[in-house]
């Protein structure tokens, strides 16, 4: 195998375990927040968060350019913290992953969050829980199956992005070329062997993560 190849793999290994932490990081308050309010706002924000979901990932890629660029909002102030533009790099690559796999992370947290009810939290307060306490010592060890999932459709969604990280980081060999762009180079250079070994590699790693998912699915299905 190529070393740009070795070189693409390792980024997209990379990038999907850096993003999947910061997407448990970020998807569990919100996750919480979805599962618990009765806002008026709770309708519009589940929205924005699922809308990964439903856009082409060319679309948010391209307002995430112009968000990111030198024009845009981030861009400024990135520029003004002498950062620089975040597009064509590695953490603009991170930022537009984040936004892309959010929906795959916070709704299966929310899912437990939500299938947890209300009796574990009120047993807690009667035991003189603080909500904080309930919150880390009941409700995250009771949702521990929906983190599981969460983790796993994450680092899953993450290996396999394509449009979105060919907007935001382009194909930079070493710096923003992820597996699947490495792909697309050797179709479009007519390179089919190179681009069957990797292709092959991608339907054998969602092969495996789903035979993962449904396979603790069956397992809690058998063990009721």
């Amino acid at each position: 195998m190529e070393t740009s190849s070795l070189s693409a793999i390792w980024l997209t290994i990379k990038l999907a375990s850096l993003v999947t932490v910061l997407l448990l990081l970020i998807g569990t308050p919100i996750s919480w927040w979805l599962s618990r309010t009765r806002s008026r706002w709770k309708g519009p924000i589940g929205a924005v968060v699922a809308l990964p979901l439903v856009l082409p990932p060319t679309v948010l890629g391209f307002y995430l350019l112009l968000f990111m660029g030198p024009h845009g909002l981030m861009g400024k102030i990135t520029q003004a913290l002498g950062w620089g533009v975040l597009s064509f790099s590695f953490t603009g690559l991170v930022i537009a992953s984040v936004f892309y796999s959010l929906p795959f992370v916070v709704q299966p947290i929310q899912n437990a969050f939500e299938a947890m009810g209300e009796r574990p939290l009120e047993v807690a307060a009667s035991l003189r829980a603080s909500p904080l306490d309930a919150f880390f010592s009941v409700a995250l060890p009771l949702a521990r199956p929906g983190f599981v999932t969460a983790a796993i459709l994450g680092f899953a969604h993450t290996i396999g992005e394509f449009g979105v990280v060919l907007m935001i980081g382009g194909n930079i060999p070493g710096k923003t070329q992820v597996l699947s762009v490495r792909i697309y180079d050797y179709v479009e250079a007519m390179e089919y062997g190179e681009a069957h070994i990797l292709a092959a590699g991608m339907v054998i790693f969602s092969f495996l993560v789903l035979l993962a998912l449904y396979g603790r699915r069956g397992h809690k299905g058998w063990s009721r």
